[in-house]
Formats: C-alpha cells, sequence, structure tokens
C-alpha cells in the first residue's frame, strides 16, 4: 500500500466531520460546534445573509442558493467549530501540506489531516484551534478563554500562571511548563 492511499484511508469525509448542531439545506448540510467557536467570524463576514449571529436559527441556509458557496466560507473557519457536508459531493480535503500556525495572542491553528487526542478519545480533523494558554474549559480546542484572562503569547513558559488558569492543579505535559515559571 503506497503512502498515499494509507493517507487516504484515514482522512475524514463529509459527515464523519459534522459535530454540534447541524443545519440543512439546499445541497449542503452545516455543523456548528459552539464549544470551539471563537468568534473570528469569517463565515458572518463571508456570507452575512446565511450566518446571521443575531437570529435564530442563526445559520440559514435557505438564504444561499450555491451549496459550494457554503462550503467555500465554511472552510474559512479557522477553529472547526463549522462544518459542512455537500448532499453528493466531495467532501472537505484536508490542506497539504498540514500547516500549524501560532495566533499573535490566541491558539494555535491547523489545517491539514489531524488527528488530535482528546479527553474524550481520538478526533479525525482537518482545521482546529489549539489552546495556548492552558486556560480553556474544552482542551487541547480553544474556547477563547484567553482574551477573557488577558494571556499574552509572548509570556515566558506560554502558559498561563495556575491562578490565571484557574484550575489549581497541573495537568499532563504542565510539569514543564510550571519548572520553567518557577511555580
Amino acid at each position: 500500500m503506497t503512502q498515499h492511499s494509507q493517507t487516504q484511508q484515514h482522512q475524514p469525509v463529509g459527515e464523519d466531520l459534522l459535530r454540534g448542531k447541524v443545519y440543512t439545506g439546499d445541497g449542503v448540510s452545516v455543523s456548528y460546534d459552539a464549544t470551539r467557536c471563537t468568534h473570528v467570524a469569517n463565515c458572518v463576514r463571508g456570507l452575512p445573509a446565511v450566518f446571521r449571529p443575531e437570529e435564530r436559527p442563526w445559520i440559514q441556509l435557505q438564504n444561499e442558493a450555491s451549496a459550494e458557496r457554503v462550503a467555500e466560507i465554511v472552510r474559512t473557519c479557522p477553529t472547526g467549530a463549522l462544518h459542512y457536508a455537500l448532499h453528493g459531493g466531495p467532501p472537505e480535503a484536508p490542506a497539504v501540506p498540514t500547516t500549524l500556525t501560532p495566533v499573535m495572542d490566541g491558539p494555535l491553528t491547523l489545517r491539514g489531516d489531524l488527528v488530535i487526542q482528546t479527553p474524550e478519545g481520538e478526533v479525525r480533523e482537518v482545521r482546529a484551534a489549539l489552546c495556548r494558554c492552558g486556560a480553556s474549559g474544552h482542551k487541547p480546542f480553544c474556547d477563547g478563554t484567553h482574551a477573557r484572562i488577558g494571556w499574552k503569547s509572548e509570556q515566558p513558559g506560554g502558559q498561563a500562571s495556575a491562578a490565571l488558569r484557574g484550575d489549581g492543579h497541573r495537568e499532563d505535559g504542565q510539569q514543564a511548563d510550571a519548572a520553567l515559571l518557577g511555580e
């Protein structure tokens, strides 16, 4: 078996990526996982007639005739809070090569054929924002807590102190960071 075919077998496909509340329209379904949304708002800026955060339901797929246009905008969501499945169409393809980008004073964003270990088990993903401050309530994913606690990416050791994290205990992997910070 070639490397390429091995990768293809493990890539998430269409409905595999749909997590959270699912909205269905003509030719496309869009899912929204609120726990992963950090309100970057690419969706709202890209298709304001469809993504309407002040209304319920907030995703109104009937306002866009093109399922492909909806999919195009959903792919701009850096956190993976939004996903799509085209009815009878191709699934979202992972970015090649995989990229990891630190956001200033924010998470690490990843795009590619991702396998993420979570407390609930392994998650296959094509886009994700991972916590860098250590204070997210939805680790390993970022939930925007860094902004609320004033975390800055240039902090020594890279994570907020235990007091700022609000957890009062160290989790696996934090011992080395704590040693660097003198905690």
